[in-house]
């Protein structure tokens, strides 16, 4: 007998879950900061818990950078922000949740 998802019933294999977390979770923040010796951090604000190590990494290798996730929030070095955008649409997370900051 196939495995059930304990959150909509259905088996693993037809499981839809990750999909709607996508799509239901909130804003999504994306901007840079200045870090040591005027280098610049985008930071990336808002994934859910549950998939920030694999969107880290599919980032980091998409945008060929460096880069860590911690308490919650991807750093990556360099200024990345539109790129971010891009790289996280084509993971699946809805255009219109991506809010990016751009400075001044």
């Amino acid at each position: 007998m196939a495995e059930v998802c304990p959150n909509c019933g259905l088996p693993k294999e037809i499981c839809v879950c990750s999909v709607l977390d996508k799509e239901t979770e909130s804003k999504i923040k994306v901007y840079t900061k200045k870090a040591k010796f005027n280098k610049f951090v985008t930071i990336v604000e808002g994934i859910n818990p549950d998939e920030i190590e694999n969107a880290t990494k599919s980032l980091k290798k998409s945008l060929a950078c460096g880069g860590t996730d911690k308490d919650n929030v991807i750093e990556l070095q360099g200024e990345h922000v539109d790129d971010v955008k891009r790289v996280l649409v084509n993971l699946g997370y809805k255009e219109a949740n991506i809010e990016v900051l751009h400075r001044k």
